[in-house]
């Protein structure tokens, strides 16, 4: 378990250093990353002043080797809109954005695992429909669903508001957006596995011994179907961290995805890159932990080898 640990952490290095050699290229290579917050018609001399006092002048890897030495301390410099520490800036929008990707994991998971159990265990009656239903899940891009929610429940309804965050009825449109394309994905893995346990030979034993079908289907399908099933939920995290950039574009919500967006559109480097950092760690620790989990739930996995 050391030795994995020890891997995990490396690995998790790794991504977050590739993670910001990639943000770091793109928005240089995408044009002067000025342009974003400097007056249109300012003078070159202007314009190059300002490259200086930001040390936009220097070359590329010079600068990379200066953001990597401060953001290891947690210094990642200070917003070129704003006039505000980044770090700072992106920490107090993450706890919106948590809460965002809480909900819509939490919804995703209940539905997704009981639209995936029901599927498989109805299969010749109901289980069809539900299945045809999962696959338009999966095809709905996040931004037509959240704006036809809006539509329909702020527009037309007046039930639920459009945008903004704060409060519970603000946060329930975000979280469905958010929550529908990973309620399929999960349902759709849990119906696989489901499937597959159901028909195995361990099943047919359990029922073979006289136990109850609800125990032969959670206690011998159920559980031993988890440990994928938690494994994935941990890519699907990354999904919604990534996916609520859209989704708080769409409804004006107020974390660090819309936050993010801002910083892109400005080209407000040192944001995009606390964000980054920060976000790709999180994703990191928390598929990490999944694993952990995942390895308890199935030890199947451990022996296995799984690194």
């Amino acid at each position: 378990m050391f030795r994995y640990v020890l891997n995990r952490i490396l690995w998790l290095i790794s991504i977050v250093l590739a993670a910001t050699i990639v943000v770091f290229a793109i928005v240089h290579l995408s044009g002067d990353p000025t342009n974003g917050f400097v007056e249109p018609g300012a003078s070159p001399e202007v314009r190059a002043q300002i490259r200086h006092n930001l040390g936009l002048d220097d070359p590329l890897v010079v600068q990379y080797a200066r953001f990597v030495g401060h953001a290891a301390t947690g210094d990642f410099g200070t917003s070129w809109r704003a006039d505000q520490p980044a770090f700072q800036l992106v920490i107090d929008r993450l706890g919106a954005t948590l809460i965002l990707a809480g909900a819509a994991l939490s919804l995703a998971v209940l539905l997704g695992i009981g639209m995936g159990a029901a599927i498989a265990r109805n299969w010749r009656s109901s289980g069809g429909a539900l299945s045809v239903l999962v696959s338009v899940g999966m095809a709905l891009p996040s931004f037509w669903v959240g704006a036809t929610l809006v539509l329909l429940f702020a527009v037309n309804f007046g039930w639920l508001p459009s945008s903004g965050g704060g409060s519970a009825r603000a946060l329930i449109l975000p979280a469905i957006t958010l929550a529908l394309q990973p309620t399929a994905v999960i349902a759709r893995l849990t119906e696989a596995q489901l499937r597959e346990a159901l028909g195995s030979d361990f099943v047919r034993a359990a029922r073979g011994k006289g136990l109850n079908e609800p125990v032969v289907f959670l206690r011998h399908a159920l559980r031993p179907g988890l440990g994928p099933i938690l494994a994935f939920i941990g890519i699907q995290i990354g999904f919604l961290i990534g996916g609520a950039v859209i989704v708080e574009g769409v409804f004006a919500y107020p974390g660090v995805g819309l936050l993010a967006l801002n910083a892109v559109k400005d080209r407000d480097l040192p944001i995009i890159q606390a964000f980054v950092v920060v976000v790709a760690l999180l994703i990191s620790l928390t598929t990490m932990l999944i694993d952990l989990v995942a390895r308890v739930v199935d030890p199947r996995i451990a022996a296995g080898g799984t690194p």
